[in-house]
């Protein structure tokens, strides 16, 4: 899944915060700025009352009711002239008497609700919706208190608005993506040295290294330490348990062997004694390859080893005018100790010089990260049937044939596994036996 990357986390996370904190800013910021813009009409329509409140004078002549008011300098704005603009004003009584109105208004009337206030919403003739705004005043001289009602179109809030939006939409817009961008910046530059703790792991893991560098954040460096002392430890128990069977094989090996010298050739003990002497063997180089198998760090090439065991079986290869090809790759190694490749590539070897008739060949290469090694003969091999029995302990399939423990290629199948490889036994082109290694590389 993806959320199992701390990179992936961090990133989701910051694009969650960053998409709230952004529709946050929209609605703050929107209502922020829708306030101004009505505020600006609602003080558009403050101004107009005012002029208005100072044009009504006390009303006299012919047709005026006694003590009322007239308008004698309305306000000159052309919005309030314009027939039906919803901008209109209105003079009235407290108790709503009609007195006096805006050219805008034609013959119609507002119909306001009693008292002072400012920026109240009403409708319009046709149910328009409007910014209503009332004024309660008293003029010397008139005896009831007057009101003045302005009124103001919501359409031209809206139409103001429809204009601030999309600037700011795509002001919020750049502003994320500046964010998104130095979010992957930050992401990308704070997992860096996490990155690189990786990298030296894996060249740890490949031989390429033997401890991890302390990492320049003070997080990883106790996470690195622990690390260090974990392949020390790794290499101390594997150093003590082989010296710990070394001297265990020793004093086991002495006394069985003055046990074999002091029997005659014909003495019906020598085969339980011979016997004893293989399940020792067996036991001891196997516990030997077990538990800790591969240590951490290490990298051994591989044609250096075959050409050291080479150099011990070339006398007995010669005496047998066996040929012997080699076809290593300049850069197969295998990942992990020489001592362990030692173990299996010269029983293996030894196998094949033992039952060779004239040829030898061996072959070894990295793929994928998987070291293979390939040993033929030209032997007597063996049939298909006897492979299985072949890689058990003890498993001889020739009583009779050269000397031998019969745990060679057990051992070999036993280490390869406990590395996380294997040993395939098959028939060579020339008829004998086929040993086909697989390592990690």
């Amino acid at each position: 899944m993806m959320l199992d990357s701390i990179r992936a986390r961090l990133l989701a996370a910051a694009a969650l915060w960053l998409t709230l904190v952004l529709l946050a800013a929209w609605w703050f910021i929107g209502g922020v700025l829708e306030r101004f813009v009505t505020e600006r009409f609602d003080a558009e329509a403050m101004v107009i009352a005012e002029t208005l409140i100072a044009g009504v004078e006390q009303g006299t002549g012919a047709g005026i009711p006694p003590a009322l008011a007239i308008v004698s300098r309305p306000p000159a704005d052309p919005r309030l002239s314009l027939p039906l603009s919803l901008w209109s004003w209105q003079l009235e009584t407290a108790d709503g008497g009609f007195i006096a109105r805006s050219a805008s208004l034609l013959d119609l009337r507002l119909a306001a609700p009693p008292g002072s206030y400012a920026g109240q919403p009403g409708t319009g003739p046709d149910d328009e919706p409007l910014r209503v705004m009332r004024r309660v005043f008293t003029l010397p001289g008139v005896e009831q208190p007057l009101a003045v009602v302005v009124t103001v179109p919501r359409s031209e809030i809206d139409a103001a608005m429809a204009l601030v939006r999309p600037p700011l939409a795509l002001a919020l817009v750049i502003l994320g993506a500046g964010l998104a961008a130095a979010t992957l910046v930050q992401v990308a530059w704070g997992l860096r040295t996490l990155d690189a703790l990786g990298r030296d792991i894996r060249r740890i893991r490949a031989g390429e290294a033997e401890h991890i560098p302390l990492p320049p954040v003070a997080e990883l460096r106790p996470v690195a330490t622990e690390l260090n002392a974990l392949l020390d430890a790794n290499r101390s128990v594997l150093a003590r348990a082989r010296e710990h069977l070394g001297n265990l094989a020793h004093s086991l090996r002495t006394p069985l062997s003055a046990l074999a010298n002091t029997l005659p050739d014909d003495h019906p003990g020598r085969p339980l004694v011979a016997r004893m002497d293989r399940q020792i063997s067996w036991h001891l180089r196997r516990a030997r390859s077990a538990g800790q198998p591969r240590l951490l760090g290490h990298a051994t090439p591989v044609a250096p080893v075959v050409d050291d065991i080479l150099l011990v079986l070339r006398r007995p290869a010669e005496d047998r005018g066996l040929r012997i090809g080699i076809d290593c790759a300049p850069a197969a190694r295998f990942a992990g100790e020489r001592h362990d490749l030692e173990e299996m590539l010269g029983n293996l070897l030894e196998n094949a010089v033992k039952y060779a008739r004239s040829a030898v060949h061996v072959s070894a290469g990295n793929l994928a990260g998987r070291l293979t090694i390939t040993i033929e003969d030209d032997g007597p091999g063996m049939a298909d049937s006897d492979h299985a029995r072949a890689l058990t302990r003890g498993g001889r399939l020739d009583e009779m044939g050269p000397p031998g423990a019969g745990l060679g290629l057990a051992i070999v199948a036993d280490l390869a596994g406990l590395h996380g490889g294997g040993l395939v036994l098959g028939r060579s082109e020339p008829g004998g036996l086929k040993a086909v290694l697989t390592l990690p590389g």
